[in-house]
């Protein structure tokens, strides 16, 4: 998922970054698997909880783990504060082309962000058994990226089958 792509030196917004939060990542980057990695990166998040930077990191963490649900949670305080940055809803069902226009007129790259923290939002429902709403998540970013900027095609066609396996097991035990 494109969000884990970022790196501390490599993001789709510009934030200062707290020095000592910056040496905190920088740590945690060395061997994300140790055991004290998730103790730095949650000592970042203490300093500065609406760092994306932190936020972003730990999602990384967590999905390296196959922490889904902490991963899934990262994403979407990703989402919120990314979207109260460029005035637009959380809600993917409230979304519409209207909104990213007005998004990019503050931050087009910001904008993307918030576009990836929706598909990372989408995909971790998918992995937690929230099929019919991951796809549809998912189906709702494909009619507002008319271009398929954000690769969501495969991964749609992906989530529509599961969506169709899950369909028709819900409606036959009913």
């Amino acid at each position: 998922m494109e969000l884990q792509d970022f790196t501390a030196n490599n993001f789709y917004f510009d934030d200062t970054v707290d020095p000592e939060i910056n040496a905190l990542l920088a740590e945690s980057a060395l061997n994300p698997l140790a055991a004290e990695t998730e103790l730095y990166l949650l000592r970042a998040h203490f300093i500065d909880s609406k760092d994306l930077h932190v936020i972003v990191a730990l999602y990384a963490y967590f999905l390296q783990h196959q922490r889904w649900q902490d991963a899934f949670m990262a994403a979407n305080k990703a989402l919120k504060l990314s979207a109260k940055r460029l005035y637009l809803p959380t809600d993917w069902r409230q979304l519409t082309r209207l909104h990213i226009g007005q998004g990019v007129l503050i931050s087009m790259v910001l904008t993307r962000f918030y576009l990836l923290a929706h598909k990372a939002c989408a995909t971790l429902e998918l992995e937690l058994g929230q099929v019919e709403e991951g796809y549809k998540h998912l189906k709702k970013l494909q009619e507002l990226d008319s271009a398929d900027r954000l690769a969501l095609a495969d991964l749609v066609h992906q989530a529509q089958d599961l969506y169709s396996e899950f369909y028709i097991i819900k409606h036959a035990s009913a």
